[in-house]
């Protein structure tokens, strides 16, 4: 039975598809909350500057004992400190933080008008340098992808947006599978529980002898969507890893497919104020 599975992006790397995330986890439980996702088999462990818990990751990391090597670990350079002399410094302060000499991939945040070339321009300086294995962006359109092609050398090694059963992003995870671009979930799961009390969802649960957790990060895999679900209920943080020993049929997948209504629970990242 496997126990992950793995992206591999255009440039060789290789991400584990199913991760930990771990936006509004506290200060107080980030500690617990990532050393249960690690005890369970996570080893993508994605974070931000923005939420306040650099620290307690790195901290669940060095108390792991797992190697570093087998962890892969995602932060991004939040909206305020974007430019191109202040990313490359806030790359420096989210390593102090993390207690690591390195991150696995780095995101730019948000595109924030007039700041996400430059922005992106010193991930590629960090990229060059070897510093960074992989690099890429958080909540692009495909606009904001072109410009990056128009403008910048290096593609784009992962797009992370919201994506769940309610907001499929199809045109999108189109575009950056043609452009060889890997797609991540963000809220895989969609907030505000509406994807997961969906009748259809449910009744796929009962009939895989699932919850409709699994039943949507299933999805997800078999869609070759990179998702991170977040938790910090360690039966929860199990159960959201425990996707790997069943399969959606087609029938089940086009049933899902069926729910996509382009509904967000996030900013639509053309329409953002922070």
């Amino acid at each position: 039975m496997k126990t992950s599975q793995f992206i591999t992006l255009h440039n060789g790397v290789k991400m584990p598809q199913l991760g930990f995330g771990v936006w509004r986890v506290s200060p107080e439980d980030g500690v617990d909350a990532v050393r249960t996702a690690i005890e369970v088999g996570y080893r993508h462990i994605d974070t931000a500057a923005v939420y306040k818990n650099e620290e307690q990751v790195g901290e669940a990391i060095r108390q792991s004992g797992i190697a570093r090597e087998e962890l892969f670990i995602t932060t991004k350079v939040w909206n305020a400190d974007q430019g191109f002399d202040t990313t490359l410094k806030a790359y420096e302060d989210s390593l102090k933080k993390l207690g690591l000499d390195y991150v696995d991939l780095y995101l730019v945040h948000w595109p924030v008008k007039d700041k996400y070339l430059e922005t992106y321009k010193a991930l590629e300086k960090l990229y060059d340098e070897k510093l960074v294995p992989a690099i890429g962006v958080s909540n692009f359109h495909i606009h904001h992808l072109e410009d990056i092609a128009a403008h910048r050398n290096i593609k784009p090694m992962v797009d992370q947006v919201e994506l769940h059963p309610m907001l499929q992003q199809n045109e999108l995870r189109d575009y950056c599978f043609k452009n060889g671009i890997a797609i991540e979930a963000w809220s895989p799961l969609m907030q505000g529980g509406e994807a997961l009390t969906n009748p259809i969802i449910s009744e796929l649960a009962e009939k895989h002898g699932k919850t409709p957790a699994q039943v949507v990060l299933r999805w997800h895999l078999q869609r070759d969507v990179i998702a991170i679900p977040k938790s910090i209920t360690p039966s929860r943080i199990q159960e959201n890893f425990d996707v790997f020993n069943f399969e959606l049929s087609s029938d089940d997948m086009n049933s899902i497919a069926s729910l996509n209504a382009s509904k967000r629970v996030g900013p639509d990242p053309d329409n953002f104020d922070f």
